[in-house]
This record gives C-alpha cells, sequence and structure tokens, in this order.
C-alpha cells in the first residue's frame, strides 16, 4: 500500500500493523495484529474496544514511543521516526507539574521549544483566558478542581499547535457533569486549532458525541473489527445531541458490534 505524500497524505496512517513485547516472565504477547486505521486531516476518530485490548498500544506508535514490530505507521506521509513536534497528548492522569503555577504549568512547553518569555507567558494567559481560567493562573495544580485540572492540561497542550492530538481517556476520572463540560471545552478548542484527534476511550457514547469516525477494535490481539462514520451535524451541543434519534441508533449499533469483544475479553479474563 503506498501513501500519498506531502499535504495530500494523511494525518495517521498504520498500515497493517503488528506489535508484539514480551511479558514480565518472558512470554511474548500480542497486543496488536494486522491494525489498519486511517485519520484524515483535522478528523476527530474514537477508538473504542474491550478492556486491554491494545487502544494505549496504538497512540504509542503514533507518537514514536513505541515500534511496530510489523507493518507502517505514517505521520503526515511519512515514516514515524521518533518523538514528532507536531504530536500532542493529553493522559488519563493529570500531566501537570505540582510546584509550578497554573500559568508556569501551561508556559513550560513553548520555553522548551524555545519561544521567548514575554511572548511565551502572553501565549499562555491567552490560552488559559480561552479555557476560562485567567483568574487562577497564580493557583497551584492541588488548589483547583478535577475539571479545572483537565483544562489547564488542554490549555498545556494546544499552546503547542499541535497538528495531531493523542487523547488516552483523558476524562475518564470526572463525574458525569463535569465530562460533559470537558466535551464542550474540547470540541470549542478543536474546531479552532483544526487539529487532527485520536481519542480513546471505553465510553461508547462519549465516542459517538464526541467523534466523526468511531473504531470498533477487537478483544486483544486487537485488530480493527469495524468503523462507523458519525453522521451528525457540527458544532454538537455534547449535553443534547445524546436525545437525537440518530445518537441512539448509532448507539444501539455499535454497541451490539462492541458487546461481543467485551464478552470475549471477559470471558478469557475469567479462564
Amino acid at each position: 500500500m503506498n501513501s500519498l505524500n506531502g499535504a495530500s497524505a494523511p494525518a495517521i496512517e498504520l498500515i497493517n500493523v503488528s506489535r508484539r513485547f514480551l511479558s514480565p516472565t518472558g512470554k511474548s504477547l500480542t497486543a496488536l495484529r494486522n491494525f489498519t486505521m486511517t485519520v484524515g486531516r483535522g478528523e476527530f476518530v474514537a477508538v473504542v474496544g474491550p478492556t486491554g485490548c491494545g487502544k494505549s498500544t496504538t497512540l504509542n506508535l503514533v507518537t514514536g514511543l513505541a515500534k511496530p514490530s510489523a507493518g507502517e505507521v505514517r505521520v503526515m506521509g511519512a515514516p514515524v521516526n521518533g518523538i514528532d513536534p507536531r504530536v500532542g497528548f493529553v493522559f488519563q492522569t493529570d500531566a501537570l507539574f505540582p510546584w509550578r503555577s497554573v500559568v508556569d504549568n501551561v508556559v513550560a512547553g513553548p520555553l522548551f521549544r524555545g519561544k521567548g518569555k514575554t511572548e511565551a507567558y502572553a501565549s499562555a494567559r491567552d490560552w488559559l483566558a480561552r479555557v476560562g481560567l485567567s483568574r487562577f493562573e497564580h493557583h497551584y495544580p492541588h488548589q483547583l478542581s478535577g475539571g479545572m485540572r483537565k483544562r489547564v492540561a488542554l490549555a498545556q497542550t494546544f499552546i503547542n499547535g499541535p497538528e495531531i492530538l493523542l487523547m488516552d481517556e483523558p476524562f475518564s476520572a470526572l463525574d458525569v457533569q463535569t465530562r460533559v463540560l470537558m466535551h464542550e471545552e474540547l470540541l470549542k478548542l478543536w474546531s479552532q486549532a483544526k487539529a487532527s484527534v485520536v481519542f480513546v476511550t471505553h465510553d461508547l457514547e462519549e465516542a459517538i458525541a464526541l467523534a466523526d469516525k468511531v473504531y470498533v477494535l477487537t478483544a486483544g490481539p486487537a485488530t480493527v473489527k469495524s468503523v462507523y462514520e458519525i453522521d451528525l451535524p457540527r458544532p454538537r451541543v455534547v449535553a443534547d445531541i445524546r436525545y437525537d434519534q440518530r445518537f441512539i441508533d448509532y448507539s444501539r449499533t455499535i454497541w451490539s458490534d462492541l458487546k461481543e469483544e467485551v464478552q470475549t475479553s471477559y470471558a478469557r479474563a475469567a479462564a
């Protein structure tokens, strides 16, 4: 399979990728097998699958933190070769420095990349305003709620202008109401930045509410079982879209597909 080059190439391509590694006992385990996925420029893709099926491994291959055992991973038309500064990552747990204030956390990336101090702090304050945290720039992470820390993390990521944004269950620890607010915040920032997003989640409704396309993975070793185009209009109001009949239909159809893999994964774990 030949990829397109330059600006016309997809943002991300995983082409017949397999990923094997050794367990602590020395046994060879396969996380991904013949895995193929394409993410277009500016596209929001969600990935769902059973626990432990290799969703996070997929993200690590895109970042360059892991290498495929077979197949090819490409970013913007070129093979992945180490850490790419165009890729931003939002983790499940906070990646904030506890000893730094909010503004000093957000400014860390631009300063590390060589931006001047005055310009970097002006940009950091602009991003804090975008996520509604201007009044908290001198607070420390332990003084913030979980949702506020996530907003700092989003500002911390978007300030670097990522062309690709990888998100590994970033909102799973939040309560339901805060998660909905964070969904709205994320979609607003994404629509402005036009980044390509891969969003890993266990929450099928979250995937449908946010994404242009949902990939369903099989029980491990993971491969792509099915792909669903989510034809819901944008901009979306996440708090309301869940009551749309098309949303309900997507949820029922995709869950029917995903349920088989969840049951398979559960049965294997029990055995």
